[in-house]
């Protein structure tokens, strides 16, 4: 009988600040407020010293942007026009890249035990 590991659920929080955005996709901050201004789908609260206060829905819109330009090399006006015009495909699209990358990491990892 094989078990499969446990993984402890993410946790997440209702608010991440702009240095842990940038952390998270590896960027400069000034990237986070570029892409901010171009796209209209990222809008942050700023809370009263005016810092910028990223929701989940933000970051999994960046997410979203990051798959786009970085990784299938989409100008930012393509990304835009894409997104514009197919959303909900573009959602679909990078939620089943997700998980085939989750399942290729889960076949690496049972390969490596072998």
């Amino acid at each position: 009988m094989h078990l499969v590991p446990y993984k402890e659920k993410e946790i997440t929080k209702l608010y991440y600040s702009i240095g842990e955005v940038s952390a998270m996709f590896s960027v400069n901050n000034s990237l986070i407020r570029f892409w901010e201004k171009e796209f209209d789908i990222i809008k942050p609260k700023k809370n009263k010293k005016g810092n910028r206060m990223f929701t989940p829905v933000d970051v999994e819109n960046f997410h979203l942007i990051f798959h786009l330009v970085k990784e299938r090399g989409y100008t930012l006006q393509g990304a835009k026009d894409h997104l514009k015009g197919n959303i909900d495909e573009a959602v679909s699209q990078h939620e089943i890249v997700k998980r085939l990358q989750k399942i290729k990491s889960f076949l690496i990892e049972i390969k490596e035990d072998l």
